[in-house]
């Protein structure tokens, strides 16, 4: 545009020369050789701009002759580059969609067309293509060259880091992502795995560090970055707490103020305190979290706060936790626990009933047996609570990734980020349904007073089943043609005395009572996997046979090799630590 502006104020400018020389005439006169040559104004004056031109175009005719050479060679060469680019990227979107084929045609027309040195991509392009072809180690090949030329140097650095880890190789992982993170501090990925690294050696200062460079770099938010440092200074407090009190008390108060509802740093912040005896502030901060979400351990601190407590105490404790949230599964067990404990077993039942309403989950049943067992020790009111905790929902703990720990950790084992682990139900177990009748309001059993036995009758008799003698060392059963374990034959039942009433069946509570010890008898004659059990035929023998019957483990049966015991060899790195 610019040029053709210049054009037009050129050609206004001559214009207006040539108006000016025609409206004031006038002669030119040239004596040259002997003769006198006389032309008006005008036409010297386009004789000369006609020289002028002549003498311009010859000489970007001459030009143009002179630097043919190179300017044919300089059109071929940025063709040949403009072909090389177009394979060049064809390959890489060939490689990026899967298509090894394309990618490997096109590489070879890229690197023909191209030099490596020129274009460094090209290496790119051809450790994509050995990966997709299966060829690893080409591939790895090609990265570590990558990594001796400074401009695709975080290129191979990126590349080895992928392939440790497709390897689980964590050690070559963290060593190449050490090396990128120095090279370039706003790698996001790189500077990840550092302060991984320095959690796992303990060097809390250089991830908080690291996080820093984070900020300033821009790779992460104000907000992320305060729940990173929360993380960073709540691990730090924890692994500080028995070693260096003071500065584990400054990180536990620096992170609960970061993160006010970050139940790990405040568990942290209230150990640190209690252990300095500071239970008014300790108090305090446990208190306000739990207001927000009521977590076990934050109740368990909290009841157990002093020492030298009574249970009674504690139960004062706990009931003043209740009052906090009310209405909350958390609160109530917290009541039973501190219930049981003191000997309180009424209220232990009433707080554990709330917890039923609220939310029936393993921990409720789990502790309506010990509840059982210290109340009254009925083992069979306890395995039928434990029973029901084998097939409730599961309760909430520590995971990350699919991992479930029993304590809260600052980096997922999986995955390595940072504060991945939440407090949730265990992702296999969300979809437990609870029976339609557990559903409900449970009714918790009442104690009974002790009866006396009445008299057993024909009919009782005839539902009775004699128990056997259990033996602690090997319980001797015999199989059944169905595959079941029977006890020894009962004697045949004697005949009614009345027909009528035998027709009419048993009655419902004698039928209840024979029932429960029927399945008594066979929880008893069911061996556990410690116990050894005698493998005899499919059908009942004779006691001389059952004597001689093989005694054989349950842990290893017969013609089974059992675990071998082997293990197997370390396999060497495959890569090259620089």
């Amino acid at each position: 545009m610019i040029r053709i502006l210049n054009f037009l104020i050129v050609v206004f400018a001559l214009g207006l020369a040539f108006a000016w020389l025609a409206d004031r005439p006038g002669d030119l006169v040239i004596t040259f050789g002997g003769y006198q040559y006389q032309v008006t104004l005008m036409v010297a004056a386009v004789a000369c701009v006609a020289a002028i031109s002549v003498v311009m175009i010859t000489w970007w005719i001459l030009k143009s002759i002179w630097n043919s050479p190179r300017e044919v060679n300089r059109y071929f060469r940025a063709r040949r580059r403009e072909r090389g680019y177009q394979s060049l990227s064809t390959g890489l979107i060939a490689a990026g969609a899967g298509d090894n084929g394309l990618a490997k045609k096109m590489g070879k027309q890229a690197a023909g067309l191209l030099s490596s040195d020129q274009e460094p991509l090209i290496h790119l392009l051809e450790a994509q293509t050995m990966l997709l072809e299966g060829n690893h180690e080409g591939g790895r090949k090609k990265f570590e060259q990558m990594i001796e030329d400074p401009e695709t140097r975080l290129l191979g650095l990126r590349g080895l880091f992928l392939e440790a880890q497709r390897l689980g190789e964590r050690e070559a992982a963290r060593h190449y992502a050490e090396q990128a993170a120095e090279t370039a501090p706003q790698l996001i990925w790189a500077s990840n795995v550092a302060i991984e690294t320095r959690i796992g050696s303990g060097d809390w200062e250089g991830a908080l560090r690291l996080v820093e460079s984070q900020i300033s770099t821009k790779q992460i938010s104000a907000d992320e970055s305060k729940d990173r440092r929360s993380v960073l200074l709540t691990a730090k407090a924890l692994a500080l707490i028995d070693t260096d009190p003071a500065a584990a008390r400054i990180a536990a108060l620096e992170a609960n103020k970061l993160s006010p509802e970050f139940v790990p740093a405040a568990l942290a912040a209230g150990k640190v305190l209690y252990r300095q005896s500071e239970f008014r502030k300790g108090t305090r901060i446990l208190e306000a979290i739990w207001k927000r979400s009521p977590h076990p351990e934050i109740g368990d601190l909290y009841v157990h706060a002093r020492p030298g407590d009574s249970t009674h105490d504690r139960l004062k404790r706990a009931k003043r936790l209740q009052s906090l949230k009310k209405q909350h599964v958390e609160s109530a067990l917290v009541v039973a626990r501190a219930a049981n404990d003191a000997g309180e077993y009424r209220e232990a039942r009433e707080a554990i009933e709330m917890a039923l309403r609220l939310g029936p989950r393993e921990s409720t049943y789990l502790m309506l047996a010990d509840i059982e067992e210290n109340e009254t020790g009925d083992q069979g009111r306890v395995r039928h609570w434990l029973s029901k905790a084998v097939r409730a929902p599961r309760d909430p703990a520590w995971t990350a990734d699919g991992y479930v720990s029993e304590t809260w950790e600052p980096v997922s084992p999986i995955s390595g980020a940072i504060g991945a682990f939440e407090w949730k139900v265990p992702v296999e177990r969300l979809g437990a349904v609870i029976d339609p009748d557990e559903a409900d309001p449970i009714e918790l059993p009442v104690i009974p007073e002790p009866v006396t036995e009445p008299e057993h009758d024909a009919e009782i008799e005839a539902t009775d089943v004699e128990e056997p003698e259990p033996s602690s060392d090997v319980v001797e059963a015999s199989v059944s043609e169905e595959g079941d374990p029977v006890a020894d034959e009962p004697a045949e039942p004697a005949e009614p005395a009345d027909r009528s009433d035998s027709d009419e069946g048993p009655k419902p509570e004698l039928a209840d009572e024979a029932e429960q010890s029927a399945e008594e008898m066979k929880m008893e004659a069911e061996p556990e996997d410690d116990q050894t059990v005698p493998v005899t035929g499919g059908e009942q023998g004779t006691e001389e046979e059952e004597s001689e019957a093989e005694i054989v483990p349950l842990h290893k049966i017969p013609d089974d090799p059992g675990v071998d015991e082997e293990t197997p060899k370390e396999q060497p790195s495959r890569f090259r630590l620089f």
